[in-house]
């Protein structure tokens, strides 16, 4: 299980509050959709769930450990158990579909390996596995700069895969996508998890929420408006973010 209790967060020299008091729990093989207005503390939040951004204060326990009390150790399971997904993902456009997911993101992989591109052939196979199971085994051997903005996106999720996430933060992960693009983006985490038990918390637009997450939580002003199980929203729910 994953308990967020009481994560604070503010910005500049002035200490404006984007994050406020904010506590949440999750288990594995929810979708958890994230929804607000813009500047409502979304983005914020899953960037210092990936301690991508310093937490004014709270408690993150992960199964059992500690995140913060423990910063090195903490980090570090983040960094391997935990992936980050943005709208436009950070691949390597020159190099394949397959190298991007073998090569994993910094933090997963050796510097070595991530300068020289050399695998061993278990990753390989285990590798190809993953492309297969999201629909892209034909765009393996292609390089990235020719692949969708769909397909790319998929391919980030592969790369996750590969090198263990358990969890899954994806911040608007659809966003300038074709609508057939955004249904398989969607529908492939949704997929994760339900087979294979991986936890997403994702940043959506209202309609894609409302279609596929397990549970949404709206986000105002940094704070909580409601957390409810996935379904259409309310006429008083929509007024309240």
């Amino acid at each position: 299980m994953i308990r967020i209790q009481h994560l604070t967060k503010s910005v500049g020299v002035d200490k404006i509050p984007v994050l406020k008091g904010i506590s949440l729990d999750f288990q594995r093989g929810e979708l958890i959709a994230l929804v607000g207005a813009s500047g409502s503390g979304k983005s914020t939040l899953l960037r210092c769930l990936a301690l991508k951004e310093k937490w004014d204060k709270g408690n993150f326990v992960v199964d059992g450990q500690d995140i913060l009390k423990d910063p090195f150790a903490g980090k570090r399971k983040i960094r391997r158990e935990w992936a980050y997904l943005e709208q436009n993902p950070h691949l390597n456009l020159n190099r394949t579909a397959l190298k991007n997911v073998l090569i994993g993101q910094a933090g997963q992989t050796p510097l070595w390996r991530m300068a020289t591109g050399m695998v061993r052939s278990d990753d390989y196979m285990g590798a190809m596995d993953v492309i297969e199971q999201l629909g892209l085994l034909e765009k393996a051997h292609q390089k990235c700069d020719k692949l969708s903005g769909g397909e790319r996106q998929r391919i980030a999720i592969s790369r996750a895969l590969v090198h263990g996430a358990k969890v899954i933060l994806a911040d608007e992960p659809v966003v300038g996508l074709d609508p057939k693009s955004q249904e398989s983006v969607m529908e492939t985490l949704k997929q994760l998890c339900v087979e294979e038990r991986v936890s997403v918390l994702t940043v959506l637009p209202l309609e894609l929420a409302e279609r596929y997450a397990t549970r949404i939580i709206g986000l105002s002003g940094g704070e909580f408006a409601f957390d409810i199980a996935g379904r259409r929203l309310t006429v008083r729910e929509r007024n309240m973010l």
